[in-house]
């Protein structure tokens, strides 16, 4: 009865200073999940969605005009058995390789050539990196009518120095490699900038020492600035890689898949399937199959390329 006021006061309860800013630190992420809310919608709309659906056809029958029927895994094991199939996936890596090695090499030298300092550098790097400006279409429009046995001026300059005229894109045994000087003529450029990149961000040290020590400027570039430039080049390797890969525009405008099937390569297949025969499950199994393709050189690449960064 006797005791005052500020004795019955219950004690207020104090928060550990740490629950406090953790409870905060959980209402600022709740905010912010408000504002990314929109780009993941459109993540999943515009990517996911296509894929989850993509896979759903490819273990059906489905073909246009047609009742779908669920096959399970059967569209896959026919693409095992497809000898069409397999023939354009050797093709497409054959390609492939070309179309990553030789851009590489020239595109590692032309590098090489515009770092040393020359009258007239500037104006001669614009110039080579004129085909990166060329919409893929327009190129291979242009090198068809090169590539004509009669009329094309390719023929023409082979004259000139007594070689006999080629059937380039016309044969079976020179398709693929014409169509990959149209790649590397297109690409080359790109691997150079990204190379030139590197170049530019050496350190000099290591040159000093090497002509103290009366390196030559072979051995310079062998043991010092082909290491030191990996990197930047497993970076463009990566790129043309993934790009060569899933090369259509060029070679479709040009041979759309001939003569014959002689360079119809996985997309070309993929095109002719979806779009040519209307057999859809057929085509999205090619999807996933191509899909998993590049991923596995992708993760690939970049594994190389880990391995290739300055310690």
């Amino acid at each position: 009865m006797g005791r005052s006021t500020e004795q019955l006061r219950v004690p207020a309860v104090v928060m550990p200073r740490s629950r406090v800013i953790g409870g905060r630190a959980y209402a600022r992420r709740g905010k912010y999940v408000l504002f990314i809310m929109p780009a993941l919608i459109l993540v999943l709309a515009v990517i996911i969605f296509p894929w989850i659906f993509t896979v759903w056809m490819s273990v059906h029958d489905w073909d246009i005009g047609m009742e779908r029927s669920f096959l399970g895994l059967e569209n896959y094991t026919k693409l095992v058995q497809d000898q069409r199939f397999l023939e354009s996936t050797v093709r497409t890596l054959y390609y492939t390789a070309l179309a990553v090695v030789l851009p590489a090499i020239l595109g590692v030298l032309a590098a090489v050539i515009f770092h040393q300092d020359f009258p007239f550098r500037g104006l001669l790097r614009g110039i080579f990196i004129m085909p990166l400006m060329a919409t893929p279409v327009a190129i291979a429009l242009v090198w068809t009518m090169m590539f004509h046995p009669q009329l094309g001026v390719l023929n023409y300059l082979l004259s000139l120095v007594g070689i006999p005229p080629q059937l380039w894109v016309y044969s079976r045994d020179t398709v693929i490699p014409a169509l990959v000087l149209v790649d590397v003529w297109h690409w080359t450029p790109l691997v150079m900038i990204i190379v030139l990149g590197g170049l530019a961000a050496l350190p000099t040290e290591p040159y000093e020492s090497a002509l103290i020590d009366g390196a030559n400027q072979w051995q310079m570039f062998w043991h010092i600035t082909f290491p030191l430039v990996l990197p930047f080049l497993m970076v463009a390797v990566i790129i043309r890689t993934i790009d060569a890969l899933k090369a259509f525009d060029t070679i479709f405008v040009i041979t759309q898949g001939g003569p014959g099937t002689a360079s119809e390569t996985i997309n070309i297949y993929l095109y002719l399937q979806a779009f040519a025969f209307y057999k859809i499950g057929h085509a999205s199994a090619v999807v996933v199959v191509f899909f998993t393709i590049i991923v596995i050189f992708s993760l690939l690449l970049l594994y190389m390329r880990q391995k290739t960064i300055w310690t």
